[in-house]
C-alpha cells in the first residue's frame, strides 16, 4: 500500500496537513473504513480533531481523487485509498468488503456504443463465505 501520504497528497493538488496524513494512514491500514471508525483510530493520536474535520477532509480528498467511497447498503458508506481500478464484493451480512480485478472479458462488457467511459465502480453485494457458513 500507499505509505508516502505526503507525496500522494501534494500530486493530487492537496497540502500535506496532519489531520489529512492520519486520516489516510487510518484509511490505508484498515483498507476500507467508516467516518466514525477513521474518527476513532485519529482522535487516540489527536484527541482534538472533530469528527467535522474528519468529514470535512473525506469530501476534499474525494474531490482529489485521493480516496474513493465504497457506498454499503443500510450503513455508512467505507472509504479506500484510490488503486488500479477494480470491484468489490460486499457482504450484506457482516459488511466485509474483498477487492477483485476486474477481468478482461468483463471490461469488454463495460463498453458502450458512443460513450467514453473514464471509469467505473463496481460493487456486487451478497453474502460471503464466513457468512455463509454459519
Amino acid at each position: 500500500m500507499i505509505k508516502n501520504y505526503i507525496s500522494l497528497l501534494q500530486n493530487n493538488d492537496l497540502k500535506a496537513t496532519i489531520q489529512r496524513t492520519s486520516i489516510l494512514k487510518s484509511i490505508d491500514q484498515a483498507g476500507h473504513i467508516n467516518v466514525d471508525e477513521i474518527y476513532e483510530d485519529v482522535k487516540e493520536l489527536h484527541p482534538t480533531l472533530s469528527l467535522a474535520t474528519i468529514y470535512k477532509n473525506i469530501i476534499l480528498m474525494q474531490e482529489n481523487n485521493v480516496i474513493v467511497e465504497v457506498p454499503m447498503n443500510g450503513q455508512k458508506s467505507k472509504y479506500e485509498l484510490k488503486k488500479e481500478e477494480h470491484m468489490h464484493l460486499i457482504c450484506q451480512v457482516c459488511g466485509k468488503i474483498q477487492d477483485r480485478e476486474i477481468r478482461p472479458e468483463a471490461k469488454e462488457a463495460l463498453v458502450v456504443e458512443n460513450f467514453q467511459l473514464n471509469s467505473s465502480k463496481i460493487n456486487l453485494y451478497g453474502v460471503c463465505q464466513s457468512c455463509q457458513n454459519r
